[in-house]
C-alpha cells in the first residue's frame, strides 16, 4: 500500500498536463509498484528524511513511533521534552546509537540525566554521526549538543528549557545531476582544515544555537498533556526545523500509552504535519515491549515500529526497529545500553519532594 501513497502535492503552474507528462506519470507509478518490496538508496531519500529532521531518538522513542512529548521521561527527555526530565526521579547515564541503512546514516552519543539529586532536574546530551557517506554520497557529519533543565513549579505542573548546539558539515557532491565541487554543492572551503592528501576541507553549512522550551501537567496521576516548542530560534533551515507539538499519554506501572502531533515550519516549502502514537507493555516485570506509528505529511510515509528491552536495577538495554511503509521510506534501528547511577547508592537524592 505504502507505493500508492501520494506525495505533496506541487503548487500549480495554471496549465494543464501533457500527454507526454501523463506517460512520464504512469511509467513512474509502475516502476514505483516493481519497486515496493526494494529498499531507497540514500541519494532517493529528501536531506531533511536522511537526517531524520535532526530528531535525535533513544529506543523507547523510536518504539513509540516519536510519540513520547507526554511519557518522555527519564534520558528520552532531553530529546523530545525537557520538562519530562521530573516524571520519574532517575540518574541515567545512556550510551546510543542509531543506523539507517537507506540513508546510509549512523549516529553514536550518549545522554546523562538526572533528576535524583535535587528538584531542579538536569539532562546532558552529545550526539554526532555520519549521513549519505556511500560512494557518490554528499558525506555530511554531524554534531548535536543539548543541555537541559526542567523544575516542578506544582506536583502537576512541569516546566523545562533545553539548549541546542548544531554543526553539519557537507565533504561529498552529488557525481550525477548535481553541481560537481563547487561553493553551491559544499559549502565554502575551510584553509584550515587540510588533511595528509592535501584534501581541503569545508567549513560547516550549519552552525547554530538554539532552544527548546515545554510545558507538562499532570491532570492526574496517571495522565499527562504536554506542549513543546523546538528549536525555537527559528533558524529557518530545512535541517534544523522549527516545530510546534504535544502530546497526550496515559501511563501506568505496566502500562502506556500516548499520540502526539507536530507542525513543522521549515523542512519543506510550506508548513507540514507528523501524527504519532505508540504504546508499550511491560512483561514480566523487566520487560517492555513496545509498538508504534507515524504519518509524515511532508515526505508522503506512514511508518510503523517495533522495540524491545531490558530494564533491571541497575542497567536497561534496548532495541528499536522503524520502517517506513513505503519502497523509498527508510529503515531506522536504534540501540541503547543505560547504567542506573542512582541504584549503586552514590548518589545523594534531594530531601524536598516533588
Amino acid at each position: 500500500m505504502g507505493a500508492l501513497l501520494t506525495p505533496r502535492p506541487e503548487r500549480s503552474s495554471g496549465r494543464a498536463p501533457s500527454s507526454t507528462s501523463v506517460r512520464a506519470r504512469a511509467v513512474a507509478l509502475a516502476g514505483a509498484l516493481a519497486l515496493a518490496a526494494g529498499p531507497a538508496a540514500a541519494e532517493e531519500l529528501p536531506p531533511q528524511v536522511a537526517y531524520a529532521y535532526g530528531e535525535n531518538e533513544t529506543p523507547r522513542a523510536a518504539a513509540f513511533g516519536g510519540a513520547l512529548r507526554a511519557l518522555g521521561n527519564g534520558t528520552s527527555a532531553i530529546f523530545v521534552n525537557p520538562s519530562a526530565l521530573v516524571e520519574t526521579r532517575v540518574y541515567h547515564l545512556q550510551a546510543i546509537s542509531q543506523w539507517s541503512p537507506d540513508a546510509d546514516r549512523l549516529v553514536l552519543g550518549g545522554v546523562v540525566a538526572d533528576s535524583v539529586t535535587g528538584r531542579l532536574a538536569g539532562a546532558i546530551s552529545a550526539v554526532g554521526g555520519w549521513v549519505d557517506m556511500g560512494k557518490g554520497g554528499l558525506r555530511r557529519s554531524y554534531l548535536d549538543a543539548r543541555m537541559g533543565l526542567a523544575y516542578p513549579l506544582t506536583e502537576r505542573v512541569f516546566v523545562g528549557l533545553a539548549g541546542r548546539y548544531a554543526r553539519i558539515t557537507q565533504e561529498g557532491k552529488r557525481t550525477e545531476g548535481g553541481l560537481g565541487d563547487s561553493l553551491f554543492s559544499g559549502g565554502l572551503r575551510d584553509k584550515g582544515d587540510v588533511d595528509e592528501a592535501g584534501n581541503m576541507g569545508r567549513h560547516a553549512f550549519v552552525n547554530a544555537f538554539t532552544f527548546d522550551a515545554a510545558l507538562t501537567v499532570r491532570p492526574t496521576d496517571s495522565l499527562y498533556i504536554a506542549v513543546v516548542g523546538q528549536n525555537l530560534s527559528y533558524p529557518d533551515h530545512g535541517l534544523l526545523p522549527t516545530t510546534v507539538g504535544g502530546g497526550v499519554g496515559l501511563g501506568t506501572r505496566d502500562f502506556s500509552i500516548e499520540v502526539d502531533g507536530l507542525v513543522d515550519f521549515n523542512s519543506y516549502t510550506d508548513a507540514t504535519y507528523r501524527i504519532m502514537a505508540g504504546g508499550e507493555y511491560l512483561a514480566g516485570d523487566h520487560f517492555p515491549l513496545r509498538a508504534g506509528y507515524r504519518f509524515d505529511q511532508g515526505a508522503g510515509q506512514h511508518a510503523l515500529s517495533l522495540g524491545v528491552a531490558y530494564v533491571g536495577t541497575q542497567f536497561s538495554v534496548e532495541a528499536s526497529a522503524r520502517r517506513a511503509l513505503s519502497s523509498d521510506g527508510p529503515t531506522t534501528i536504534v540501540f541503547g545500553l543505560a547504567y542506573h547511577l542512582e541504584s549503586s547508592g552514590l548518589t545523594r537524592a534531594s530531601s524536598e519532594g516533588f
